[in-house]
């Protein structure tokens, strides 16, 4: 660096990020491996090369480095990045320094209740034909009103609140809220309620195309979503721990 120069070569900058939270439920690595394939077969824009972590919160024992490190390799050859591991025991803290990862707080984006069933709902999400009765989220503070359009690769968050967006949401782009999402302009990219696990949280969209809709980390990706539906006003909600999907009439 010059001596007459202060500015640096590098900016370093603390935000939020979208990264995926896989948490192992069963250390098999073959079956892990073979759902994450899927996973990326169906919604390729989504899930292809993207980043993951990997959450060992919900196994009895910690694996071993070097399973850990096939079921990485596994997951690699799948289509995905595991960059990191979740933050829990010291069992953990030893295995990321053992691996040389990352170990990530509880972010964000746990997007799952302690009380979650342990299976997804993305394979069994069922569309209901009729909206059950809004609700208000449980949010402590008011909405969060944002007016601009959120465009591809940024990210809006309403921590601890609902998120209400007067402009559209881009395809790339990721809408997130701790309450409910109000969207009254085309939503496609991804929305994201409930953040902290509140499964009683909605998305209440004027026009629905989303690449992803979230509720309390349940989720379901636009291959999975009824066709007749894109364009439509409709709201999401979870019921019995599925995403459900319906048209607002």
């Amino acid at each position: 660096m010059a001596a007459n120069s202060l500015e640096q070569a590098g900016e370093l900058k603390i935000g939020q990020v979208g990264i995926a939270n896989l948490r192992i439920r069963s250390f098999d690595i073959a079956s892990l491996v073979d759902e994450m394939r899927e996973r990326v077969k169906r919604a390729p824009k989504l899930f292809e090369r993207a980043a993951v972590v990997l959450d060992f919160g919900g196994l009895i024992t910690c694996p071993n480095a070097n399973d850990v490190r096939q079921l990485i390799a596994g997951l690699r050859a799948a289509g995905v990045l595991p960059v990191a591991l979740a933050y829990g025991t010291d069992t953990v803290e030893a295995l990321a320094s053992e691996l040389a990862l990352p170990l990530l707080a509880k972010f964000r984006a746990q997007y799952e209740s302690t009380t979650a069933p342990a299976e997804p709902a993305t394979r069994a999400a069922a569309t209901s034909t009729k909206p059950a009765t809004p609700v208000a989220a449980a949010a402590s503070a008011p909405g969060l009103i944002h007016t601009q359009p959120v465009r591809s690769g940024q990210q809006v968050y309403a921590q601890g609140r609902d998120l209400i967006l007067t402009a559209a949401v881009g395809a790339g782009a990721e809408v997130i809220a701790d309450g409910s999402i109000h969207a009254y302009a085309p939503l496609r990219g991804r929305a994201l309620a409930g953040a902290l696990g509140d499964t009683n949280t909605r998305i209440f969209c004027r026009e629905f195309r989303a690449e992803l809709v979230a509720i309390a980390g349940h989720y379901r990706v636009i291959e999975e979503i009824p066709p007749e539906l894109s364009g439509k006003p409709v709201q999401v909600w979870l019921e019995d721990g599925r995403i459900q999907i319906a048209e607002l009439v």
